[in-house]
This record gives C-alpha cells, sequence and structure tokens, in this order.
C-alpha cells in the first residue's frame, strides 16, 4: 500500500519532466492503471486529500483514543466510523452453579455481521468470559487470560481461582485504560469456594456479584432477571429463565438477535446446555399467553 501511495508523487514528478515515475516518462502516466497514476475516487475525480488512505499508511503513533477519535463522525475531515457494538449476556449464580446465556447477533454498526456468533469464550473447562463491546479486543484479552491460567496451574500444579482470574484481568486491562479499548465482560467459574462471577471492564473495573448482564440489551434482560431471579432455582427453571431473559432482550433491542447459547458451570467444569432459536422461543411465549 505504501507504494500504491507514493505513486502520486512519482506521477507529479513525470509530469514536471522528472524521472521519478516508473514507466520512464510522463508520456505513459495517462495509459497507466489509475492505481499507477495516482489516487483516484472512481473512475477519474483524483483524490485531493491522502487521508482517506491515512489508517493503512501510517501507523498509529500517538494516543488510540485520540486516533479513533480522529477518524469519527464530526472530526472535521469528512468521514463517518462509527464504532457502535451492540449485544446481550448475562449471568447469575444459583444453588446449582452459573448459568451464562448469551444472544448471537455480531453487529458492524448498523450492519449484522453474522447471527451465528458464539459470545462465550472457554477458557478452560472451568472458567468462561463472554464478551460484550468489541469482540476483537474481548477475544484477546481473555485468549491471554487463558494462557495465563495455564500458566500458573503448570507451575503450583492446583488451578487458578476465579477470583485471582478476574484480578488478573483487569489489572492487564487497567493498565490500557482510556486507550481506545472496549471491553464488559463477565467471568465465572468454580472453584475451592464454590461457584463464582465477576464483571470486568475497560476501565479496570472489577465487580463480585450474584447476577450481572452487560450489553445495548441489559436493561431489558434486568427486567426479566429481577422479577424470575432466585438463588434456589432448579435446573430446569435457570435454564428457562437465561433463554427468556436473552430472548426479550432481543425482541426489543436492535442490537441483539440470533439465537441463545448457554452454557451451565457445574462442580466438574461447565457444560453447553444448547442453541435455541430466539424467534421460537419469543413464539412459544406468545402461545404460552393466549
Amino acid at each position: 500500500m505504501r507504494r500504491i501511495i507514493s505513486c502520486q508523487g512519482e506521477a507529479e514528478a513525470a509530469g514536471r519532466g522528472g524521472r521519478g515515475f516508473p514507466f520512464g516518462d510522463a508520456s505513459r502516466v495517462a495509459s497507466a492503471p489509475w492505481w499507477r497514476r495516482g489516487a483516484t475516487q472512481g473512475d477519474s475525480t483524483p483524490i485531493k486529500s491522502m487521508a482517506a488512505f491515512r489508517v493503512l499508511r501510517e501507523p498509529c503513533s500517538g494516543p488510540p483514543s485520540e486516533f479513533l477519535q480522529s477518524l469519527a463522525e464530526g472530526s472535521g475531515d469528512g468521514h463517518r466510523i462509527e464504532l457502535a457494538h451492540g449485544t446481550t449476556t448475562l449471568a447469575f449464580t444459583f444453588q446449582h452453579g452459573v448459568i451464562v446465556a448469551t444472544d448471537a447477533r455480531a453487529s458492524a454498526g448498523n450492519y449484522i455481521a453474522t447471527l451465528l456468533c458464539n459470545k462465550v469464550i472457554e477458557i478452560n473447562p472451568y472458567l468462561l468470559g463472554t464478551m460484550s463491546g468489541c469482540a476483537a479486543d474481548c477475544q484477546h484479552w481473555e485468549r491471554l487470560l487463558a494462557k495465563h491460567c495455564r500458566l500458573y496451574y503448570l507451575r503450583n500444579k492446583e488451578r487458578i481461582s476465579v477470583s485471582a482470574a478476574s484480578k488478573l484481568l483487569a489489572n492487564m486491562l487497567y493498565e490500557y485504560r482510556g486507550m481506545g479499548l472496549s471491553v464488559g465482560s463477565m467471568l465465572c467459574g468454580w472453584d475451592k469456594k464454590g461457584p463464582g462471577l465477576y464483571y470486568i471492564d475497560d476501565n479496570g473495573v472489577r465487580l463480585s456479584g450474584p447476577l450481572f448482564s452487560t450489553g445495548s440489551g441489559n436493561s431489558y434482560a434486568y427486567g426479566v432477571l429481577d422479577s424470575g431471579y432466585r438463588p434456589d432455582l432448579s435446573v430446569e427453571e435457570a435454564y428457562d429463565l437465561g433463554r427468556r431473559a436473552i430472548a426479550y432482550a432481543t425482541h426489543r433491542d436492535a442490537y441483539s438477535g440470533g439465537v441463545v447459547n448457554m452454557y451451565h458451570m457445574k462442580e466438574d467444569g461447565w457444560i453447553r446446555v444448547g442453541r435455541t432459536d430466539v424467534a421460537m422461543l419469543l413464539d412459544q411465549y406468545a402461545e404460552a399467553k393466549k
């Protein structure tokens, strides 16, 4: 890409009689392909500014947050890049472990990238993480956490606790606060103290609690969870509560949808409960109300 961008300067040099253009003389500039002739928009309109190629040409040399802001809407250079994210994830503890449920719609601004994105990251057989925010950020940092958890096990001959794993993730994110990361994850697992659930975000915030929901549809999910959550839920009641909360959240939130992915963290490790289409669930709930 550096070579393509530099062709504009070479073409200008050839037009002045210089020897910079690789085709030899200025008379061949007009017959050359546009990408050798210099950057253009469409077929014939030259790009007056090379700002359109700035992301590919120049590495980010300043604070990442300022770099992203310079490309966002209202930056003054005509670009309209909206870094919008949307999802609905939830997790809650109960007498038989931890339930983790997420939707599966991955959105890129106003576009739906996929309806089958698994937003639960399987860190190890006793730890699960969720994705909310930027998928790349969540996947990178939680995979890095998985590496540290494995190293801890090799060094100490025992599994890392849920509390310590969440603290590791929070400390790593805290070092990069304010640099443009977008992470809002829940970490759940089972250790010597029993089931554990933590919320961690890109500012290094770390909270422990029995129930969390993240993403653009979390307010809708909280409405269902608050009305039906009890610590003494049975397994089937917990499964139904998780599915119902995600399904109704996808019904109201435009950035959530697809299917409900559900996991159950038990004392002997997590199991994947299954994948259920939200449209089918909403139809079942509508029929039950009649």
